[in-house]
């Protein structure tokens, strides 16, 4: 087993600190980011920052992709039911589930934990939403159809209504 990444073992706000300066500097000034480190009492190479810059990198991509293709199929899709939504979420799941399948021990348990339980908060609040516009939507067709059935029209028409505003196709 090869040895664990010189990155991977600095501190949480040095890491966090390398993550912002590798995005700041566009992945590149992997010297200057080994001085810096050495200042700081870490001896990191560049060749290992190089590496963990590429796969930083590619994930951030991968990160970003995603949030686009998530954006343009709501504006390509929009929906009051939140099936895209709830795609979207079936979708996270996925991954975080794969994630934690294909890195094994070394995914933050914790922070997986957070991101499971956030989504599913998410889908019950989601579900909870749409339940409530439902009944909304079927209250407000039957107070349609009272005030229809008492200004005189016909059964068929009443029924129309109801259909339409209920979004059932006849």
């Amino acid at each position: 087993m090869p040895p664990r990444s010189k990155v991977a073992q600095l501190p949480a706000e040095v890491k966090a600190w390398l993550d912002e300066a590798l995005i700041d500097n566009n992945f590149s000034g992997y010297q200057q980011l080994e001085e810096e480190l050495a200042a700081r009492g870490f001896k990191v190479s560049k060749s290992a920052l190089g590496r963990y810059g590429q796969e930083f990198e590619d994930r951030l991509s991968a990160l970003r992709m995603s949030s686009e293709q998530a954006r343009a199929v709501v504006q390509a899709a929009p929906d009051e039911e939140g099936a895209v939504n709830e795609a979207l979420m079936r979708l996270v799941q996925d991954h975080l589930f794969k994630l934690l399948m294909a890195e094994g021990g070394k995914v933050d348990l914790p922070k997986v934990a957070r991101a499971v339980a956030e989504l599913g908060r998410a889908s019950v609040t989601q579900k909870k939403w749409q339940a409530e516009v439902r009944e909304k939507t079927r209250a407000a067709a039957e107070a349609v159809a009272t005030v229809a059935k008492k200004g005189g029209l016909s059964a068929d028409a009443v029924d129309t209504i109801r259909r339409e505003i209920l979004g059932i196709a006849p």
